[in-house]
């Protein structure tokens, strides 16, 4: 019955592929095709997941790095008894569908990730097998509140991208047992056959990085992928990588090439892979009850006991520790209204502090507030200020360690710290130089577009770096992150605005915050508000009737406030305001834009010690940066670039 009910049911999966791949015209069933029997294998006889509650926080996740075989992953959904009809995978990629071309999490239920960017999910899975790791510390009895597994579908592709190396170095020295990646081996890329790009020893790549290291020889054999999902569960220091041998495609008369990978079939193809090769002569989108049946009886009985007895005993856990259990449930619904600092602490005006040693501050502050506030930086922890006094280091040691050692891997970093986020209960932000946002900005774009509250501390905000050079010194970074949807980007001007600018990412339960801190030492102003930072922007000083409003942001706040004041000589009115977020700026309703900004566009100026790009918007005169800058000391080179005050002055003086 089991070989029978195991041929039928893949046969059945890979016919689904073929038929959503065909109905869309658009999709790539290569890896759907060959990787079949692993899902297949994983779903019915391992995961753990209960389909009517997609959410359930102890479920096994499973993500799929190669997101384009999603099909395969929709087909599984489907036959699990998650909410997804079959009229939804009939809609395949169409506009509007819960069924899009790569996986989207938040969009399809039973998807545990976004993923697409190739490499990305692996990156993803190694941060949410962290969680299941770091949670059970925060709870008396947390080991049983959380304790699950993390799958992983990956394929050639995932381990060319660089990611996936900075990824699994990582795993590997942070002993992630609990982790199973399962590498769809079929030897071929888009262009071609592997060979023309690659021929690694994968083992011994995988070994050299501290996994277990097991092989399945042939994609189709269902016992030997289950024996060694057996194996890997038994690991108990190690993650594991199967690497199970497929062919792309197949059944198709072009399977084990390229011409397979990513586009459809087609009807006669697909006629005679499913009855030639899958013995399976139905007509399109047809399931065997039996098949239905055989999910229900596997998969969801397993989840839904499993589920029933984690309420249980959640039950027993709220009556013995319910204050525990309050905070769980807040912290899995990113609900901090009740842990949060009501106050602010004092703040000295003139007093000269660098914003990154102010969001260091902040930073201790709400980790004590926060104990599920873990999180850390590419090796620049120092630098900036994402140490936590007497804290510890995240380590296979001290799971309880709140501070990450990422190491110099900021892509897989931010990758790692989405899936953090993803797995839910935690709170976290990673740490750079602002310049090196180009290496995370993937990651950052995957977090925008699944909604996480992601934090990203970048110092060293401006040319104002000094001695390093052009090449760590940002200039476009601003305009490209500003660019991304769903996003804030806040540039404080000084200590106050660096609170509020925390207040802002921490309450926040849907949109990643990105926080500029400088290097160099910046006055507390007078005039700053904190709280005034979740409008975006606001008049830190006024004249009557303004002949000019000066837009400024960061450093260059104190520099427009000395403007100001040396054009006050010359019977010159200016307004000068602080816009730390333009995002925030943008939200605001046409009332509040009007009464910051009353003077048009020919009347407004912007001061940022960065890019002009997109400034545009606000102001028809930009002083900025607009080249790449030196390698000299901070204030020579802002002299070089006229961050001055008596060269600004002539700039406004010279608008008409």
């Amino acid at each position: 019955m089991n070989q029978y009910i195991d041929e039928l049911a893949v046969a059945t999966i890979r016919s689904l592929c073929i038929d959503m791949i065909n109905k869309a015209k658009s999709g790539h069933p290569g890896m759907a095709l060959g990787s079949a029997p692993i899902l297949y294998t994983l779903f019915t006889r391992h995961l753990v997941s209960y389909p009517k509650d997609p959410e359930w926080i102890n479920r096994d996740r499973f993500v799929l790095s190669g997101g384009h075989a999603s099909s395969l992953l929709y087909s599984i959904l489907h036959l699990g008894g998650y909410k997804l009809s079959l009229d939804d995978l009939k809609n395949f990629r169409q506009l509007g569908s819960n069924t899009p071309g790569h996986p989207e999490v938040g969009v399809t239920p039973g998807v545990d990730a976004s993923t697409g960017p190739l490499g990305q999910g692996l990156g993803e899975a190694v941060g949410l097998a962290m969680a299941e790791t770091m949670i059970p510390t925060l709870y008396t009895k947390g080991n049983k509140l959380i304790n699950h597994y993390t799958y992983c579908l990956c394929g050639d592709g995932c381990l060319q991208e660089g990611i996936s190396q900075e990824a699994i170095t990582f795993a590997g020295s942070q002993k992630l047992n609990k982790l199973i990646v399962f590498y769809d081996s079929n030897n071929v890329t888009l262009d071609g056959p592997l060979a023309l790009s690659d021929d690694e020893d994968v083992k011994g790549r995988f070994l050299a990085a501290g996994w277990d290291y097991l092989e399945v020889n042939d994609g189709n054999d269902i016992e030997a992928i289950d024996e060694a999902i057996k194996q890997a569960k038994k690991s108990k220091n190690k993650p594991t990588l199967i690497k199970v041998n497929t062919i792309i495609g197949y059944g198709s008369t072009k399977q084990g090439t390229n011409k397979v990978h990513g586009a459809p079939l087609g009807e006669e193809d697909g006629k005679q892979a499913k009855v030639e090769c899958y013995h399976f002569d139905h007509p399109d989108f047809f399931i065997p009850e039996e098949v239905r049946q055989y999910f229900a009886d596997t998969l969801y009985k397993r989840g839904e006991k499993a589920y029933n007895e984690y309420n249980k005993m959640f039950e027993k856990y709220t009556s013995s520790y319910p204050e525990e259990a309050a905070r769980f449930i807040a912290f899995r619904d990113n609900d901090y209204s009740g842990y949060l600092p009501e106050t602010l602490p004092e703040f000295e005006v003139g007093k000269v502090k660098a914003t990154r040693n102010a969001s260091g501050e902040a930073l201790n502050q709400y980790t004590e507030a926060l104990p599920n506030l873990f999180g850390g930086s590419a090796d620049v922890a120092s630098s900036v200020q994402t140490v936590i006094k007497n804290g510890v280091n995240y380590s296979p040691e001290h799971r309880e360690g709140r501070m990450i050692c990422y190491g110099i891997r900021e892509l897989a970093m931010t990758a790692i710290a989405n899936g953090l986020l993803l797995h839910k209960g935690l709170r976290t932000y990673v740490g750079s130089f602002f310049v090196f946002s180009d290496y995370l900005k993937p990651a950052i774009r995957l977090a925008c577009l699944m909604r996480l509250p992601m934090i990203y501390l970048f110092s060293h905000d401006s040319i104002a770096v000094g001695e390093d050079g052009p090449t760590h010194q940002p200039v476009e970074q601003l305009a490209m992150l500003r660019s991304l949807p769903h996003l804030n980007v806040i540039r404080p001007c000084d200590d106050k605005e660096t609170y509020g600018a925390w207040q802002i990412a921490l309450k926040s339960k849907d949109t990643p915050t990105v926080i500029l801190l400088s290097r160099q030492g910046l006055p507390t102003l007078k005039e700053s508000d904190p709280e005034k930072v979740e409008k975006g922007a606001y008049v830190v000083s006024d004249r009557k009737n303004p002949q000019y409003v000066i837009i400024a942001t960061g450093s260059e706040v104190d520099l427009a406030l000395k403007a100001q004041a040396k054009l006050d000589e010359e019977k010159i009115a200016v307004r000068v305001v602080s816009m730390p977020c333009t995002e925030l700026f943008d939200q605001q309703n046409e009332k509040y834009k009007k009464q910051i900004l009353p003077l048009g566009k020919d009347k407004t100026i912007s001061l940022e010690m960065l890019s002009t790009f997109g400034w545009g918007k606000y102001a028809d005169h930009n002083y900025g940066v607009d080249d790449f800058g030196s390698s000299a000391k901070a204030a020579d080179i802002i002299n070089a670039r006229h961050f001055d005050v008596e060269s600004f002055v002539n700039y406004v003086k010279g608008v008409k």
